[in-house]
């Protein structure tokens, strides 16, 4: 590991603490990010606005954007000191209220326990790790990356490759190598086994309009009972939020009668439930990418 950069001699960053635990986990090869209030990246730039740039096609990499600013969320994620100190990373340190890492490019995965019963699952189906204690939960840390996923199981979550990670301390143990059982919480059941999706034309130019084979009223009533199922729920939120999208997305994302409208009424009950903007988006690109949309 090589020695922590000293931020008094970086030109032009602040040096505040949250800069500061930058620097040393980027010298220790965590690529890092700022977060912002609400534990999530910052906002793109103008330049990178709605991917614009052409960065992050589909979410899916981090594309051809070379923009200076810490734009793309995870991918933004940097061991780069004269990155990490440039101006336009400056703004962002001085309104940071944490720091973040992308685990996949450190080469770990982080199981996210938000609770005590997922707590205690991982006490006993998993082997001991650096462990780091959360607001909700725990962070259980492991050698080696893999695909990330959210909702493996009530109260698990799965943050390595194109995701993040708040940085929350060093923790506790002594780290391991990822374990089999952990690989497979993200591992989708054969295509054979699951209904395939119903094939629906959508002729050009009505996409958002009305759905040909069903009703406008069949999707508002589908859309009310999706929001009304994550109020109603008092555990596992981010299961039933996914598992809730995923269910919309079944039977009315290919049909292009879903709007952005929709969409926002989803997570808007989901936030009311306490789930992050980030949550919500990752879960919605979870569900989309489990029915191969």
């Amino acid at each position: 590991m090589t020695q922590p950069t000293d931020i008094r001699r970086v030109p032009g960053l602040r040096p505040t603490i949250v800069a500061h635990t930058a620097l040393c986990l980027a010298a220790g090869g965590l690529p890092v990010l700022p977060l912002r209030k609400g534990k999530v990246p910052f906002r793109n730039c103008r330049r990178c606005a709605d991917n614009t740039c052409g960065g992050r096609p589909n979410m899916k990499t981090p594309g051809p954007c070379a923009c200076p600013a810490p734009c793309h969320g995870w991918a933004a994620a940097t061991t780069d000191p004269r990155t990490i100190a440039a101006p336009t990373w400056a703004r962002a340190w001085r309104e940071a209220a944490g720091v973040a890492y992308h685990p996949g490019g450190a080469g770990l995965t982080v199981v996210d326990l938000d609770n005590a019963e997922a707590i205690a699952w991982a006490r006993e189906t998993l082997p001991a790790t650096r462990t780091v204690p959360t607001t909700r939960g725990e962070h259980w840390i492991y050698q080696g990356a893999m695909q990330s996923a959210n909702a493996v199981r009530p109260g698990v979550d799965i943050k390595s490759s194109m995701q993040y990670a708040r940085w929350l301390g060093p923790g506790t143990g002594t780290m391991t190598a990822l374990p089999t059982v952990v690989r497979g919480l993200v591992v989708k059941e054969p295509a054979a086994s699951r209904p395939a999706p119903q094939a629906i034309a959508v002729p050009v130019g009505t996409v958002g309009g009305e759905c040909r084979h069903r009703t406008p009223a069949y999707l508002e009533r589908g859309i009310a009972m999706a929001e009304q199922r994550i109020t109603d729920a008092r555990s596992a939120i981010h299961a039933t939020v996914y598992r809730t999208f995923l269910a919309v997305l079944s039977t009315h994302g290919r049909c292009g009668c879903l709007t952005d409208a929709h969409v926002t009424r989803l997570f808007t009950a989901a936030q009311s439930k306490g789930e992050s903007p980030r949550h919500c988006t990752d879960a919605w690109i979870n569900a989309r990418t489990a029915l191969g949309m």
